[in-house]
């Protein structure tokens, strides 16, 4: 098991944690997820192909909301 794959089930066991932007880069950088920046304050992920993406604020701790809307993204994608 892939180490971003062990981060992926953390994330999906605690929702709650104190995850950082990074890790979710790191991830969708595994998966073939681009990230853009564009105004600094929000992070969006999108796959090539695929018609949704999702937006997560760049703000510390990342409410569980948007792990738990990053985690369903990452698993459309592996479908």
């Amino acid at each position: 098991m892939a180490a971003s794959d062990k981060q992926l089930d953390a994330m999906r066991a605690n929702p709650k944690g104190n995850w950082r932007m990074e890790q979710l880069e790191s991830i969708a950088a595994a998966t073939g997820i681009t990230v853009r920046k564009p105004g600094g304050s929000h992070a969006v992920f999108s796959y090539p192909g695929h018609f949704r993406h999702v937006t997560v604020p760049a703000r510390k701790p990342i409410k569980p909301r948007y792990i738990r809307e990053f985690v369903a993204f990452i698993d459309e994608i592996r479908e």
